[in-house]
């Protein structure tokens, strides 16, 4: 990868939230492989009581299980989803070998071709960056914009999709972005694959626990040049699993 090319990951960021003036996290497309679903044990899950949520789509269903060690991001979403905030919501930005993102309560009545991203409520949360909790694929993290802070959008988040990474590519992110990957992080990115150039910046605080294939396919549909999907694909009920 050139200079030129990782300054374009670092700086693709658009428009999310009108009233904060927030933006969401758009790194470029990663030219790697899909990588294999993310190894969570669901007996782990359940042993340590994370609250899962049941993401119900127009392209099938996807279960998030939500990070005890990131409260404040976790008890927001479980109040979103209490409100079913999330019902009718857009995925408004796919990219394949990167990330979904949704969260945007404009999209719910968004016309074809309308640029998403702008909605959401008007506060946003502060960053809760745990060194355990990164972007490997199939993460859960919230959009931001550029404020100094790091806080994270009041609603939007993205699901990692991912691509896998060499240890050469790894340590050229250390490198350049001053970050220092532990030998887990490094297993994962190079196996399972993820999006390690996010980690440090944005707040990750949950996990795909089913569903990633889900995930692939909605990453893969056609897109616009803003990243939208042509044909829509919504969020048809957001629940808390019982």
């Amino acid at each position: 990868m050139n200079k030129l090319k990782f300054f374009a990951i670092l700086l693709s960021i658009t428009t999310l939230s009108a009233c904060s003036s927030q933006k969401k996290i758009e790194p470029e497309q990663k030219n790697q492989a899909n990588a294999a679903p993310t190894e969570t044990k669901k007996e782990e899950t359940k042993n340590n009581k994370m609250t899962q949520i049941k993401i119900e789509t127009s392209m099938g269903n996807i279960t998030i299980a939500l990070y005890n060690e990131t409260p404040q991001h976790r008890d927001n979403f479980i109040k979103l989803v209490k409100e079913s905030y999330y019902d009718g919501v857009l995925f408004h930005r796919i990219i394949k070998g990167f990330m979904i993102q949704t969260g945007d309560p404009d999209s719910k009545t968004a016309k074809p071709g309308q640029r998403l991203g702008m909605g959401g409520p008007d506060y946003r949360i502060p960053a809760e960056f745990v060194p355990t909790l990164y972007h490997k694929r199939g993460a859960v993290a919230a959009a931001r914009d550029n404020n100094p802070a790091k806080a994270s959008s009041g609603s939007q988040f993205y699901i990692v999709d991912g691509a896998v990474y060499d240890n050469a590519k790894l340590d050229m992110y250390e490198q350049r972005m001053g970050k220092k990957f532990n030998a887990e992080q490094r297993h994962i990115y190079s196996t399972i694959g993820g999006a390690p150039f996010l980690d440090g910046d944005y707040t990750v605080f949950g996990e795909v626990v089913s569903g990633m294939e889900v995930v692939d396919k909605i990453a893969s549909q056609p897109k616009d040049g803003a990243d939208r999907p042509t044909t829509d694909i919504k969020i048809i009920r957001a629940t808390i699993v019982e």
